[in-house]
């Protein structure tokens, strides 16, 4: 009897061990894409919005936000995002130049269910010529 509660004690205090406490970042989006599909060139303003809260119980915080070519972040939360909270990253993509869309946005934050706090943010359609 006195090994089972030994055993039920480790075990009890390894879980409690492995309970991560930290900020936590979810986009609202799936799988962190949006996906423009297919545009006619210069009918879109190729503004979107990638929405997220932090699901964890410490304040999130985004250190940078940074884009490839083509790709604007027109606005980013420059303050510390509260447990529970909502936020948003705006994006524009240039719609100009008929092709496809394959973009990759980095955010860096202190988000612990991300390695390295690192999220990849991905847009991806068409530009279609009139």
């Amino acid at each position: 009897m006195k090994k089972i509660a030994t055993l039920l004690a480790i075990v009890l205090f390894s879980c409690i061990g492995f309970a991560q406490k930290g900020a936590k970042i979810e986009f609202k989006v799936q799988n962190n894409t949006i996906d423009y599909g297919k545009i006619s060139k210069g009918s879109d303003n190729g503004i979107r919005t990638f929405e997220f809260t932090n699901t964890g119980d410490a304040p999130l915080i985004i250190v940078s936000v940074q884009s490839t070519s083509n790709l604007t972040i027109l606005s980013a939360p420059k303050d510390s995002v509260l447990p529970g909270k909502t936020a948003k990253i705006e994006i524009k993509y240039n719609m100009s130049a008929p092709g496809p869309i394959r973009k990759t946005i980095t955010v860096e934050s202190n988000a612990i269910n991300y390695e390295e706090g690192r999220i990849p943010l991905k847009i991806k359609g068409e530009i279609i010529a009139n």
